[in-house]
């Protein structure tokens, strides 16, 4: 078994090897919560999720950490126009909504999508408005080694100096010089355009309650810091994984990565960053019109039609959506439940119990397939081979084999997060019994089909739709679910 991984900082495809044995620290990116999560942030925790739950089948013990940015201008902005006569009553929206009741509020919308999609909630979840002792210590130590410095001015405000750290631009692997500075730049007294907030000294007009005492005056954290005192005080100042989506390389991570090593720390081993998800090719935005939620893609397919959609695709890779890609994946999924429902049919023991989950036993492609970087792709290709062949066996009566190909499915389902999450049939009597009927009927159409008396095999079909039983026929022979709705 090895592990490979593709390492943004380095550009390259590297062994993964943890910093302690059969353990792995990781930290991504989560929300800031100045809104409703939109399929980015989806997509990113799935993927960190993937990975997460890789590395425990693997047999390490991981602690993943995923961080909520709770205070930041946007979340300030929204609650100060909920106070004024401008503020549109939509849906969801709350009128005179203190800052830290908006931010709480999306929180917990964030959570319960990861919750309905299947994310697994991380070892801890640490929110920025919890960690300002840890930040002023990383401030202080960045000031003492001459990487810092309090504004020019007396804005409060604390910057980093870019200048002054030599390999600055180096995870995105960008010159200094070919950098623009922030739209604020200038104004509040640094020494380069570049440099960014480590501090915001408290302006004129925020709440009382966005700002907390400092040595550099009053003022709340810098988005950048945050990050890094998190990620230090619960996985120390070395760890082997940081995490995050493509758009958080720059200016967000270099940033982190810069601030971090010149206060001295190592950091991050290894830096990961999912893809983008675009709208038929184009980049999603509002302005266009061509945005899809994650609560609009709920009500057009099921939690797991939706997770094996915006799973589906190599991490690092685009993803885009189509209007026919939940049509699709609901057809994978189907035919993925079709033969587990099958298979549990015919292999069902007199007294129902079934026995087949063993939870370790994946196909070795499927293994090498997500050791190699998570390829998912591919790791999918072995999962629908396995049904194919397991849907053939049935058809040939070869019950062990089909046993066996519905182990490597339910374990596959399981690591990748997929797994059905309806309980048994309360009356699995019943269902066996269902399930012996209607194979007998396809039998005998199959015999009809045989002895090419149409008339006869298109009355079995008709009867059986009559009473909700879909019937494909396909290479392997017929295959029968359930009509839905």
């Amino acid at each position: 078994m090895t592990l490979r991984f593709y390492d943004t900082a380095s550009a390259e495809v590297r062994d993964f090897v943890p910093l302690i044995p059969g353990q792995v620290s990781l930290y991504y990116c989560g929300a800031t919560v100045q809104g409703m999560p939109h399929v980015g942030h989806i997509r990113s925790a799935i993927v960190f999720d993937q990975l997460t739950r890789w590395l425990e089948y693997r047999g390490f013990r991981v602690t993943a950490v995923r961080n909520v940015t709770d205070i930041d201008d946007k979340i300030l902005a929204k609650s100060e126009a909920s106070f004024g006569p401008d503020f549109e009553d939509e849906p969801g929206s709350v009128r005179n909504e203190e800052w830290w009741a908006l931010a709480y509020r999306y929180e917990q919308e964030f959570l319960k999508a990861y919750d309905t999609l299947g994310v697994s909630r991380p070892t801890y979840e640490p929110r920025a408005t919890g960690h300002i002792p840890e930040m002023h210590a990383l401030i202080r130590q960045l000031i003492d080694r001459g990487h810092a410095y309090p504004a020019l001015d007396d804005s409060g405000d604390v910057y980093f100096d870019v200048r002054s750290w030599g390999r600055y631009g180096s995870l995105t692997r960008q010159n200094i010089d070919d950098m623009q500075g922030a739209p604020d730049a200038g104004p509040r007294g640094k020494k380069d355009p570049r440099d960014f907030a480590l501090w915001k000294g408290h302006k004129e007009g925020e709440p009382a309650t966005a700002s907390w005492a400092s040595p550099w005056g009053t003022g709340r954290p810098g988005w950048h810091l945050e990050c890094s005192a998190m990620v230090t005080k619960y996985l120390g100042t070395e760890f082997d994984i940081h995490g995050g989506g493509l758009d958080l390389r720059f200016p967000h991570h270099e940033n982190e990565m810069a601030q971090s090593q010149a206060a001295g720390h190592g950091f991050a081993n290894f830096w990961m960053h999912n893809g983008m998800v675009t709208y038929a090719g184009e980049k999603m935005s509002k302005s266009i019109g061509n945005t899809v939620s994650p609560e609009q893609m709920l009500e057009l397919a099921s939690p797991r039609v939706v997770r094996y959609y915006l799973g589906q695709a190599q991490y690092r890779s685009v993803l885009d959506y189509q209007p026919t890609s939940l049509q699709e994946a609901a057809a994978a999924v189907e035919r993925i439940d079709g033969f587990i429902s099958r298979a549990l049919r015919s292999t069902m023991t007199h007294d129902g119990a079934v026995g087949v989950f063993s939870y370790g036993a994946v196909p070795d492609a499927f293994a090498a397939a997500m050791d190699d970087d998570l390829n998912v792709p591919q790791a999918l290709a072995v999962l629908h081979e396995t049904v194919r062949a397991g849907n053939t066996a049935l058809t040939a009566g070869e019950l062990d084999d089909a046993r066996q190909s519905l182990i490597f499915v339910t374990d596959m389902l399981r690591v990748l997060g997929l797994s059905a999450t309806a309980a048994p049939a309360a009356n699995q009597q019943a269902d066996t019994a269902l399930g012996v009927l209607i194979e007998a009927q396809l039998a005998a159409r199959a015999q009809a089909r045989a002895n090419k008396d149409w008339a006869a095999s298109d009355a079995i079909r008709d009867t059986l739709a009559a009473a909700g039983v879909v019937v494909e026929d396909g290479p392997d022979g017929a295959n029968w679910s359930l009509k839905r709705g």
